[in-house]
């Protein structure tokens, strides 16, 4: 039961961090490199390949 709500946890994480890059993507894009590590980490948690 705690691996399932944690994963649903990162995958929120996950999303939130993608709309964070899509956002500077958008607006900055000299700056969208810097959400690049929140997502990615936290997509491959939710993913639970580490």
């Amino acid at each position: 039961m705690e691996a399932q709500q944690n994963t649903k946890k990162y995958w929120a994480l996950c999303f939130t961090w993608f709309v964070i890059l899509v956002a500077l993507i958008i607006g900055y894009r000299e700056f969208f490199w810097l959400a690049l590590p929140g997502t990615l980490t936290y997509f491959a948690k939710a993913m639970k390949l580490f």
